[in-house]
């Protein structure tokens, strides 16, 4: 009898360990962080302006120049700023949006709720970020696709390392944006 309890004993106690070790991980932060800016009523919409990393984008060793690029492109764009714009973004883009069409197209644009998911490698001089965030804007001005005053945005962006510096590229047609209402 003694032996069957010894061996019972080491059973159950095996058994607890390997649950533990064998535990599949919690929900990770990325979804909880990815709720919180979907979350938001209405009228505090689009959220902060600051741009945010999941853990995972974070992990990547250019986080910190990622996230400040991103957010002097957002700035830019909620100030209204098209020189600061210009300094985030690549001579193609500059060429391609003259000042008043670029002040027309963001006359109403404001973006919050800003996450950075991923940031891969593409090459040495190439990044693809994956980017959630909030506008909302006058109706008139919204995306043709969705005409609404509140879009939840999930897309690439394309950053490329030009004269030094990282820039954001032009969005090509291989990435299609998520668009949702708010």
């Amino acid at each position: 009898m003694p032996v069957v309890i010894v061996v019972v004993s080491i059973m159950v106690g095996g058994g607890l360990l390997a649950r533990e070790l064998y535990r599949l991980p919690e929900a990770t932060p990325d979804a909880i962080l990815a709720q919180s800016s979907t979350a938001r009523p209405l009228a505090q919409q689009p959220g902060p302006g600051t741009v945010e990393l999941t853990p995972d984008a974070a992990a990547h060793p250019q986080n910190t120049t990622v996230r400040t690029l991103l957010q002097t492109y957002f700035d830019s764009i909620n100030n209204r700023d098209y020189e600061l714009w210009k300094s985030a973004v690549t001579r193609e883009r500059v060429q391609a949006k003259s000042k008043s069409t670029w002040l027309n197209d963001y006359r109403t644009t404001r973006d919050g709720s800003i996450l950075v998911y991923r940031i891969d490698p593409v090459a040495d001089d190439e990044l693809r970020a994956l980017v959630g965030f909030t506008s909302t804007q006058d109706v008139k001005d919204a995306p043709a696709e969705l005409p609404e005053p509140c879009v939840h945005w999930r897309l690439v962006l394309p950053l490329t390392l030009e004269s030094g510096a990282w820039k954001v590229d032009t969005v090509t047609g291989s990435t299609t944006p998520e668009l949702s209402r708010c």
